[in-house]
């Protein structure tokens, strides 16, 4: 017990000292108060350097050393404010934030999309966290605020301090090919407490987040990295539902808005005009009537939602126009920034509005503890990264996501010594799924089936399944963004949908929308929606089968009229 209490002890004195003195004041209350050393680095600034703090650069670790040298010539020569950094490693990672932190003449920002954490771009030596779509299925609100708090950990340890998270769009639309199983699901007020939660548990440990994406992006049917979607919705519906969660949490006190690429007649009848690019949307309503006074962020400006009608740097101009006060990923920062010069000359800005803004840039910096950067040190980094802590913790949100649907005195009936099949759907090869029930079923059989299985060898399965009495079902996606249609033959299909009403037990690795397209799994003899084939997932349906595990989730979304928000038993 004292060798607990000194690790937990050694624990919150290690995150204490990740904090810097001025993260203890409320982010919003700090950013907008003066500060000696935000003046004196802004008064150090000539005006080209004050709209560079504007603008964040890409960058990535798998691409070469050619294209991180490029990367560190526009930063050092162009002084701008901050970088995104995409897939790579945590140790390339590291080393590249203290390169690029060491030669910019102000401190960076240093920003990641880490919705589930640093595995989602740094997917084979870090912690993925369980996605939103799971996450809106826990009941239990304290574990996603714990989540939270180590992403922020594991965020600082290689140097971030920006998280472009959550995402508390409101998925209403099951076909939406971008947001999806990135939220919390179709309840504003479930994504708003799972968004919260997961919101504290980050800027509580020192860094910044972003809600996104403004003013919601859950109803689309259109993916705004390649096109500009439409929001065809009245100005109260929009107001009751898709900002209903942004409106919530800037109470609460969200340091970061991510807005998006969107067109929505009701908020701005200027034609084809994304929202991002929008006065009326950013400072009419976010900043002016919803009272947001924290950094507000672009989505990527090098998205085709927003570049498609606004090209050649004119996207950067209007969304500094519109009230945004860092951008991402400008397809030339060089000529935005130039760009914006010309502007403020023709008197369409103002250089108020840029300074007001950059300084509110650099309290932030000073909010993190930036005026006093320290290099990351890469020992032990990846035992860090992959601590005992937060593999439990990640494995305590997928026991607690699992949602049982039908069937649970089925399966507290299931025999280990009964002659069982256990099938899994959708894999090349046996699953962990399998693994972990084989070693409990004794006299059970393994059966493996492609997603894009032949009507001969869907035939040659179904024809010996019928010697067993016990049949439990895996379905499976291995594709990286699990889609609300999975990828399956017809056979495939068919074979499901004929395999449910034989009593079986089908436990669904996959996006909960993806059951609508099996007509017939209602009938199954029990559903286990367990949302994402993830290791963790599946572990976490072994304990429910063999007794060691009670289902606590709830559906975060509606699959059909027969499944619906909020099922669970």
């Amino acid at each position: 017990m004292l060798r607990k209490a000194c690790l937990i002890l050694l624990l919150v004195v290690t995150v204490s000292r990740q904090l810097s003195a001025q993260s203890h004041t409320p982010f919003i209350d700090f950013i907008n108060q003066e500060h000696e050393w935000v003046d004196s680095v802004f008064k150090k600034l000539n005006k080209r350097e004050r709209i560079a703090q504007m603008f964040m650069v890409r960058a990535h670790t798998n691409l070469g050393d050619a294209y991180s040298d490029s990367v560190a010539k526009v930063i050092k020569k162009q002084k701008l404010g901050g970088v995104v950094l995409f897939q790579g490693g945590p140790h390339r990672h590291a080393d590249l934030i203290n390169r690029y932190q060491q030669l910019s003449k102000v401190p960076l920002l240093m920003a990641l999309d880490g919705e589930w954490g640093l595995g989602m771009r740094l997917m084979d030596s870090t912690v993925s966290f369980p996605y939103q779509m799971a996450l809106g299925a826990v009941q239990n609100e304290q574990l996603i605020y714990e989540m939270g708090q180590e992403v922020a950990r594991h965020f600082k340890r290689i140097g971030l301090n920006i998280n472009f998270a959550p995402d508390v769009d409101v998925n209403n639309n099951p076909n939406n090919p971008v947001i999806n199983f990135r939220s919390f699901g179709e309840n504003k007020f479930n994504v708003t407490r799972k968004g919260g939660a997961y919101m504290k548990g980050m800027m509580d440990a020192g860094l910044i987040i972003t809600l996104k994406h403004f003013p919601g992006h859950g109803d689309t049917d259109v993916d705004s990295h390649y096109d500009l979607p439409s929001l065809n919705f009245t100005t109260a519906r929009l107001d009751s539902l898709e900002m209903y969660p942004f409106r919530e949490l800037i109470k609460q006190g969200a340091s970061g808005v991510m807005v998006a690429h969107m067109n929505i007649p009701a908020l701005d009848t200027t034609a084809n005009l994304p929202s991002s690019l929008s006065k009326n949307v950013i400072t009419g309503i976010l900043k002016e009537k919803m009272g947001f006074r924290g950094l507000t962020f672009t989505d990527a400006m090098d998205m085709k939602g927003v570049v498609k009608y606004f090209q050649n740097g004119e996207a950067d101009v209007r969304a500094i126009i519109a009230g945004n006060d860092v951008l991402e990923l400008s397809e030339n920062s060089k000529r935005a920034i130039k760009k914006v010069r010309k502007a403020i000359r023709k008197d369409r800005l103002s250089w108020n509005d840029i300074n007001a803004r950059v300084k509110k840039i650099l309290a932030a910096k000073y909010w993190l503890g930036l005026n006093q950067w320290q290099v990351t040190a890469t020992e032990n980094l990846y035992q860090d990264l992959n601590n005992e802590q937060a593999r439990a913790l990640n494995q305590q949100l997928a026991d607690a996501a699992i949602t049982l649907l039908k069937g649970d005195s089925l399966i507290r009936q299931l025999k280990p010594t009964e002659r069982t099949a256990l099938v899994s759907i959708g894999v090349d090869e046996l699953s962990t799924f399998q693994q972990l029930l084989g070693a409990h079923f004794e006299n059970s059989l393994h059966f493996v089936l492609p997603a894009k299985a032949t009507g001969a060898e869907v035939a040659k399965v179904a024809d010996e399944l019928k010697n067993y009495k016990q049949v439990l079902v895996a379905v499976h996606d291995q594709r990286l963004r699990p889609q609300s249609k999975l990828n399956y033959s017809q056979e495939v299909n068919l074979f499901i949908s004929e395999l449910a009403g034989k009593n079986a037990v089908f436990n669904v690795f996959a996006n909960p929308y993806s059951i609508a397209a099996f007509p017939g799994l209602e009938d199954a003899g029990a559903l286990v929606v367990a949302y994402q084939n993830d290791a963790s997932f599946q572990r976490a349906v072994a304990k429910l089968i063999t007794g060691q595990l009670k289902a606590s989730g709830r559906l975060p979304v509606t699959v059909n009229s027969f499944f619906k928000y909020g099922d669970g038993l």
